[in-house]
């Protein structure tokens, strides 16, 4: 049983601090914990893990042990969540599979523009696609 998820994502990618923050933001079912990728910490915490893979796409480390990288991380992130659990479930469908990851730079896009005024249409994660300022490191 899951009762712990610790999220690695890119500190230096605008939009995954912006969905860092989204996450953090909602009520969580499952705690989530927020690790810089390829940080010190991360690599005390996960020598197993390559940092190169978890700066190029968000790592999710379970509690149990399981590691979740890619459609399945944003899967788990949304599942942790209290009120997200059913959407998880619908995006893990194998034609949605791909949409978890858009759902999430979306609310985090969502969120950003209302905190600074952005247009929300053209917002990050929104037209430019998933971490496009974060010098190509993100892999979507």
């Amino acid at each position: 049983m899951i009762t712990r998820l610790t999220v690695l994502y890119d500190a230096g990618c605008g939009l995954c601090r912006t969905a860092r923050a989204w996450l953090a933001s909602r009520a969580q079912l499952v705690p989530l914990e927020f690790v810089a990728a390829g940080s010190d910490e991360a690599r005390r915490r996960y020598p197993s893990l390559d940092p190169a893979q978890t700066l190029a796409d968000i790592t999710v480390v379970a509690d149990d042990g399981g590691v979740y990288t890619g459609d399945s991380a944003w899967i788990i992130c949304l599942w942790a969540l209290d009120g997200y659990r059913g959407l998880a479930a619908r995006l893990a469908a194998p034609d949605l599979r791909p949409t978890a990851r858009r759902v999430v730079a979306a609310a985090a896009a969502l969120r950003r523009a209302g905190r600074d005024g952005q247009d929300q249409r053209t917002g990050p994660g929104l037209t430019q696609g998933y971490g496009s300022d974060c010098g190509g490191t993100c892999d979507l």
